[in-house]
């Protein structure tokens, strides 16, 4: 299948990293173009299928307010229009953000299409802080799973009354670290929770099969597959919001996605911050990743 790249510069999820200024996932589209992305991905015959920009960066949290939250769910809207237009057209797309709130406009998206979708959520966090389990809560880039299975509040949790976008038993995730605090809900609730520890001690074949029989099982019409780079480990990925020891390496995480690809209906690629990456040596890395392990995106759907 034909992947369709559409680029989505948002930090609109993320908190600050200094007062006076914003988080840099708005740069990563444009730093991954220039380390070849879009180029080596159209090679291969895929489309650029443009931008949807966000609203700009108000930092206004509150009481029962996530930062940024009426940008958000502005361009989440924008987002699911997009993706839809490229599904129409027979496209696998290829989201490139961009913050991890960018899953609630996929998640819009598939709740707008006819059938049932499925969700594998790669990320170093659980990303499931919600109302239900802490007073903290006002960056949807560490909400954004517990958003889409519908523990959040309506705002985003429930846009235009689709939610929830994903069925918890209908979705997996990947990635996290022995020490996350939403582990245990999360393997009580979800379809599959896999930590980075059991990959590397049951292997990435293993890890994929559990993935699979959850969002490649009767019933489904096919899965959205979401990668937070910060599943790498800081030592070969530091370019992030929130690093944590004891991630995959480039290698695991190539052949993960090679597993987990083909049978997607499209994806996102999320929080990597190019401010981090003063070189350019990561976003390259981080383009052979997703090149090699991403090329076969919705072939066998």
């Amino acid at each position: 299948m034909t992947i369709a790249l559409i680029s989505a510069p948002t930090n609109l999820g993320l908190r600050p990293p200094a007062p006076t200024s914003v988080p840099g996932t708005a740069k990563a589209p444009e730093a991954l173009r220039e380390a070849g992305l879009h180029r080596r991905f159209l090679e291969r015959g895929g489309q650029d299928r443009g931008a949807v920009v966000p609203g700009r960066y108000a930092d206004d949290a509150g009481p029962g307010v996530l930062r940024n939250q009426a940008a958000i769910v502005e361009h989440a809207r924008r987002l699911a229009e997009r993706i839809d237009a490229v599904r129409a057209d027979g496209l696998a797309p290829l989201v490139i953000g961009g913050d991890c709130s960018l899953l609630v406009g996929a998640g819009v998206a598939l709740r707008r299409a006819p059938g049932r979708h499925g969700l594998v959520h790669l990320d170093g966090h659980t990303d499931f802080r919600h109302p239900g389990n802490s007073d903290r809560c006002a960056s949807l880039a560490g909400e954004d799973l517990a958003a889409v299975v519908g523990l959040h509040w309506p705002a985003v949790a429930d846009i235009d009354g689709l939610g929830p976008y994903f069925a918890p038993a209908d979705t997996a995730h990947a990635g996290c670290r022995d020490d996350d605090t939403a582990l245990e809900e999360t393997t009580a609730l979800l379809g599959a929770v896999v930590p980075a520890a059991r990959i590397r001690e049951q292997g990435v074949r293993e890890a994929a099969r559990r993935i699979l029989d959850v969002v490649d099982r009767d019933g489904l019409d096919g899965h959205w597959l979401h990668l937070d780079v910060d599943i790498l480990d800081p030592g070969v990925m530091p370019a992030v919001d929130s690093p944590d020891p004891g991630g995959l390496t480039a290698d695991e995480l190539t052949e993960l996605l090679a597993a987990l690809a083909p049978r997607a209906i499209g994806a996102q690629v999320t929080v990597f911050d190019p401010d981090l990456d003063p070189d350019g040596g990561r976003a390259r890395l981080l383009t052979d990743i997703l090149v090699d392990g991403l090329a076969a995106l919705g072939e066998r759907r």
